[in-house]
């Protein structure tokens, strides 16, 4: 089967995950900013698009060149093997970017890539005029960075962020790729309790449930290369049915999520229900300095609202200041907060262990890590 050279695109700050997804699922993996380069054929472009948790999007790469000018783009766009994948009644929508490069107007760079492909399957096809566009979609983009371009077709559609699960979803949601990648960047392992103060709409602990019951994030969604001509063998059902059959039945969950909100409880609840996950989550309306536990060696996560959301500092000021009241003295818990203020220690009380900077779209955020007391180990007998 036909191999191809594979990129996985991610958020900044999160493509060293997407790269340790892939290789735990077997590939070797060159990482770079903003994406995760890897070689696969159609079942691996398949099983990629329903397993990846922290991925933005899977493509294939066409071409890789040099372009300083419009004839180079054009004749080196032409030049690559378009028929191998796209039919003769392609649709083929060209999307562009360029940074600091010569050739700098995406429209004229948008109209040249597409006007060389037009060009080769003209040729291929022996056709006169216009292609017809009336048959499966095949997104294309060329980027072109310090004169390097980049061009690909994109075989996820809709970002991997959109699982399906979301019924509905709060006023600043967290994109679901990036709870995941926030889980990641914890110590919680499945035999953990896990707690969500701020829990909104539900995503990180739904987003936990998933990683600790194995459930592939793509299961309940559509790619838009599902239609291509190229895929023959089942290669999308076939990835389904080893991912289903790779989820785990055997454990319960210690989860759970509060909000102050009961319209967000209420609408996590029919999210975690709507992902499959909705026996292993509790959810309850809850002031945060109302918790209490008496368990121990847990983990926090919370992406808690901030005042350059929600034009309210004095509020989420004093959340924070309860934060620190109440998880302090929570020695054997890890606790993790995601935020856009900076001054966040300042409020909890504490230093963090370690920060770490992510975007959440297109905000700037810090994630505040506190590592909890590590829990002894058994004791052998001398």
């Amino acid at each position: 089967m036909t191999k191809y050279s594979l990129i996985a695109t991610a958020a900044a700050g999160i493509e060293a995950l997407v790269g340790r997804e892939l290789r735990d699922m077997g590939y070797e993996v060159q990482v770079e900013n903003g994406r995760a380069r890897f070689e696969g054929d159609l079942n691996d472009i398949a099983r990629t698009n329903i397993n990846l948790r922290t991925a933005d999007r899977v493509k294939i790469v066409m071409g890789d060149f040099e372009a300083v000018t419009f004839d180079q783009l054009f004749e080196a766009t032409k030049a690559l093997p378009w028929e191998d994948i796209l039919p003769m009644d392609a649709e083929f929508p060209v999307s562009g970017k360029s940074v600091n490069s010569t050739l700098h107007s995406v429209p004229n760079v948008q109209k040249i890539v597409k006007k060389a492909i037009v060009n080769r399957l003209s040729e291929h096809y022996h056709r006169r005029g216009m292609l017809p566009e009336t048959g499966a979609k095949y997104p294309i983009e060329v980027s072109i960075h310090k004169d390097q371009a980049l061009i690909t077709i994109d075989t996820s559609g809709s970002s991997l962020f959109k699982r399906g699960y979301r019924t509905e979803k709060g006023g600043a949601p967290l994109k679901e790729n990036m709870a995941a990648a926030l889980i990641k960047l914890t110590s919680w392992f499945p035999d953990k309790p896990l707690y969500d103060p701020t829990c909104g709409s539900g995503t990180i602990l739904i987003e936990a449930a998933l990683i600790g019951l194995n459930i592939a994030p793509g299961m309940k969604r559509e790619f838009v290369s599902e239609s291509w001509d190229i895929f023959k063998e089942r290669e999308f059902p076939k990835a389904r049915e080893a991912a289903k059959a790779a989820i785990r039945t055997d454990i319960q969950l210690d989860i759970l999520g509060t909000d102050i909100d009961h319209q967000m409880i209420e609408i996590a609840k029919a999210n975690a229900i709507s992902a499959g996950v909705g026996d292993q989550i509790t959810f309850k309306q809850m002031q945060l300095s109302d918790f209490t536990t008496k368990k121990e060696y847990g983990v926090i996560i919370s992406n808690p609202p901030y005042g350059e959301r929600l034009n309210d500092e004095e509020y989420v000021h004093k959340l924070y200041k309860q934060m620190g009241n109440v998880y302090r003295p929570m020695k054997t818990w890890s606790k993790y907060i995601l935020t856009s203020d900076l001054l966040f220690e300042n409020f909890y009380g504490e230093k963090a262990t370690k920060k770490r900077k992510l975007y959440n779209g297109a905000i700037r955020t810090d994630f505040f890590q506190y590592w909890g007391e590590r829990k002894p180990r058994p004791r052998k007998d001398v």
